[in-house]
């Protein structure tokens, strides 16, 4: 399983969330047709841009909570100061994509990052 785990600003459009998906697939050499799912935290997973990017991409959109992400915190690579203090939890993109890939998750890399978003990509056998 391939997940692009996402994490944004409030107000971040579909387009910069697509961006960013796209900038992290090819920065580990993965096709947009190969990713499976993208996640994130379930706050921000009611954005209206998040459901709109993973259609775009025609993959689920899951949303995980901040224990889902806190369980996994020993395995991201890139801890986020803002996501420590606006959550309480070390990341959300990296977090994101490792608790979606599941069983034996590993992150491809660091999380890539534009203006108002990152996106982490995971692989692993699914939840």
């Amino acid at each position: 399983m391939i997940v692009a785990g996402v994490g944004f600003r409030h107000g971040t459009s579909a387009d910069e969330i697509e961006r960013v998906v796209r900038l992290a697939l090819g920065t580990h050499a993965v096709r947009a047709e190969q990713l499976q799912a993208i996640a994130t935290e379930s706050d921000k997973a009611t954005e209206p841009a998040l459901p709109e990017a993973a259609r775009r991409f025609a993959v689920p959109l899951v949303a995980c909570t901040t224990g889902d992400l806190a369980r996994v915190a020993d395995k991201v690579l890139t801890p986020s100061k803002f996501a420590l203090e606006a959550k309480g939890v070390p990341s959300i993109a990296e977090a994101a994509a490792i608790v979606v890939a599941g069983r034996n998750a590993r992150l491809l890399g660091a999380r890539v990052a534009t203006e108002r978003a990152t996106c982490a990509i995971a692989t692993g056998d699914g939840r």
